[in-house]
């Protein structure tokens, strides 16, 4: 029998809530505690059925739990983080990890030191589909990739801006949405090693942006495009083809398309396109769909993290590999700032 791992959950918002209800159905983890400041955090305990503390070092002085979730603002997540890891407990942080390079380099660097296990809650590697794609892409099937498109269009109503954090630098689609997608690109082909970008307000007229087109070049050779708007009526995005959040209409497009010297890949559909006998401009297409099975990539991050306290098995998403992501999305807003190629070291 695997011991039941006891996990505490950092933060009551919106995807404190659902990690903790994945906690509560998760069997072989145990929700310990919610640790929130405020009225709503001790409301969700409370519902939860189980401890409410307003703070880390106040769970700790009664409750020691094997791992913690840091669901809580970004500008916590690397307090957060350092207590945890002077603790000694094992902690999942909410991306982005940090909310500065700097910071996010003496969280991971802390972690390494004292040999607690870092992991960042880029939740999507964990979905069965990516996992594939990866697969498929790593057999070598599609020959040598060379280009990739990513898209993340959609259109967010005027209200969703009337909470006023949203229309400031760092609110924008880039922050918030494309760093997923990022962090799915750098999962399937690699390190990014330089980016540029543009961004463009057009029609809100806020301080942030609400489309950016970016081109990045990764270490293989590979050019990808990603293209992000906030502001357009549009089926092509992670949240309108995968169907992996209910909360959105789910359709029948693709938001990644991946170009190889043998063929080409469409995610979310994991379609294959070939030549038959002669790779050519000239001859029909073959196609085919891989199969795979649907599951909840943060029940899937949850489990993994139960087995990563054991001892089991390494981090899918380490704290490096969260920081790595944060660099490239760094970067993407110096070149849109200065117009310029980004080198990233």
């Amino acid at each position: 029998m695997q011991r039941t791992v006891k996990l505490a959950v950092l933060g009551a918002g919106l995807i404190g809530k659902r990690h903790i209800q994945h906690v509560l159905a998760e069997p072989q983890a145990e929700l310990s505690a919610v640790v929130d400041p405020t009225p709503l955090g001790q409301q969700v305990a409370s519902e939860a059925g189980v401890a409410w503390f307003p703070s880390f070092s106040a769970m700790m002085a009664v409750e020691r739990a094997d791992g913690v979730i840091v669901a809580t603002p970004n500008q916590l997540h690397v307090e957060n983080g350092l207590e945890a890891i002077a603790a000694g407990v094992p902690a999942l942080i909410e991306k982005p990890i940090a909310d500065d390079i700097a910071a996010g380099e003496k969280l991971i660097q802390a972690a390494e030191a004292a040999g607690v296990a870092l992991l960042t809650g880029h939740h999507r590697r964990h979905n069965p589909m990516m996992q594939k794609a990866k697969e498929i892409i790593d057999s070598g099937e599609l020959g040598r990739i060379l280009v990739a498109n990513a898209m993340f269009w959609l259109f967010k109503p005027d209200d969703y801006f009337d909470i006023g954090w949203r229309r400031q630098a760092g609110a924008g689609p880039v922050f918030v949405n494309l760093i997923h997608d990022v962090d799915n690109l750098r999962y399937l082909f690699g390190d990014i090693v330089a980016v540029q970008a543009r961004e463009s307000n057009a029609i809100r007229k806020n301080v942030v942006e609400e489309t950016a087109v970016i081109l990045l070049e990764f270490a293989s050779g590979l050019l990808a495009t990603a293209s992000v708007s906030d502001s357009v009526v549009a089926p092509w995005s992670w949240e309108m083809t995968t169907g992996e959040n209910p909360a959105y209409p789910k359709t029948e497009e693709a938001c990644y398309v991946i170009g190889g010297t043998h063929g080409s890949l469409t995610i979310p559909a994991l379609e294959v396109w070939k030549n038959g006998v002669k790779r050519s401009w000239w001859e029909p297409f073959e196609r085919h769909r891989a199969a795979v099975e649907d599951e909840d990539p943060l029940a899937l991050q949850i489990r993994q993290f139960c087995s990563v306290i054991r001892g089991e098995e390494a981090p899918l998403v380490s704290g490096r590999e969260g920081l790595k992501t944060l660099k490239v999305i760094t970067a993407v807003k110096q070149s849109a700032a200065s117009g310029e190629r980004i080198l990233i070291g």
